[in-house]
């Protein structure tokens, strides 16, 4: 099977939710999931529950905080080395399915370049379906992209205050 390039953007919600329910799919047919996640280090929901399937391998390439400002020599080298590992991960054929999930902010942050990933995901193997996740796709990317799924933030109920609840948001 061929596989092809996806981007989930846009500042609506749903878009590492997607993702995972892609990954869920695909494990449900059999195959096997790689999912790098770049700047999610803490503690979130959905990684207890991946944790029970077999056939998903999931990496975190972060520290266990948000970057605020600008991003520190430690956050980049967090990065690259999660970008150096997901070459690896695209080019050996060992996954069906390999999830991003917020390599686009990555890229917005300059934690790596929007070429470096490209180039990573045009190494792949010609059965490597990729995703990639996370606001402000860089235009390079959408360029080759054969999907593309916007979310847009129609309405949120933050705001009315609403914080993020486990369970639902992390």
């Amino acid at each position: 099977m061929k596989g092809y390039i996806q981007v989930y953007t846009g500042n609506g919600k749903g878009k590492t939710t997607a993702a995972l329910g892609l990954a869920v799919r695909a494990v449900g047919a059999g195959l096997k999931v790689y999912i790098a996640q770049f700047l999610k280090g803490m503690d979130y929901a959905e990684l207890h529950s991946l944790k029970k399937f077999s056939n998903i391998t999931l990496e975190r390439f972060g520290r266990p905080q948000f970057i605020h400002g600008k991003p520190d020599k430690e956050d980049i080298r967090l990065a690259q080395e999660g970008l150096k590992r997901i070459r690896e991960v695209l080019s050996s054929g060992n996954y069906d399915v390999v999830i991003l999930d917020e390599a686009n902010i990555a890229v917005h942050l300059k934690l790596f370049s929007a070429e470096e990933l490209i180039e990573a995901i045009r190494g792949r193997a010609s059965n490597v379906e990729v995703v990639v996740t996370g606001r402000y796709a860089p235009e390079e990317l959408l360029k080759i992209a054969d999907l593309i799924t916007e979310m847009k933030d129609v309405k949120h109920y933050y705001e009315k205050g609403v914080q993020a609840r486990k369970g639902i948001e992390f």
